[in-house]
């Protein structure tokens, strides 16, 4: 399922799929730990303030990501009192910067979620029911034929115009 949790009409939920793509929740972390070294759970919080609370990443996901980070000599981890805190190595900074793109994809789409938070449950729940519909639909087998696609298209293009108008 997800990465972490996802927050909705007050309660956390689970997400309905990976947060980031493949590899993405390195380049945040990275740029976390370039901007203060910091200990896991501050790196969990750091992350959730950017999605502006609708995303918490779980420690079963952040913790494997910075020994996986450390592993690939892009951290050095200092133990202090029971915790590790984690700062960027050179390595890091090399890494960060040739992984600029991801990193950027990634902040986007924090920024759009985060976004998110401000919208109204009921039309949260109305998107997701579409989504969910949509892709339902557009998995079953057998493929669609040009007259259901052309069906699906024109709802979809009514319903968008509808909205415009509401």
């Amino acid at each position: 399922m997800g990465e972490g949790r996802m927050r909705g009409e007050g309660h956390g939920r689970r997400g309905g799929g990976r947060m980031f793509e493949h590899g993405a929740l390195r380049w945040v972390l990275l740029s976390l730990i370039a901007d203060k070294p910091s200990h896991g759970y501050e790196l969990i919080k750091a992350i959730e303030a950017r999605m502006g609370g609708t995303y918490t990443p779980s420690p079963g996901v952040i913790y494997p990501s910075l020994t996986l980070l450390e592993d690939m000599g892009a951290l050095s981890v200092v133990a202090e009192g029971g915790k590790k805190r984690y700062a960027i190595t050179d390595e890091g900074r090399r890494l960060l910067g040739e992984n600029a793109e991801a990193l950027a994809h990634a902040e986007r789409k924090m920024k759009v979620l985060r976004g998110r938070a401000d919208r109204p449950a009921r039309i949260a729940q109305a998107i997701e029911a579409f989504r969910a519909a949509t892709h339902e639909r557009l998995s079953q087998e057998p493929p669609l034929s040009e007259a259901q696609v052309e069906t699906i298209a024109d709802l979809i293009e009514a319903a968008a115009e509808k909205v415009r108008q509401a």
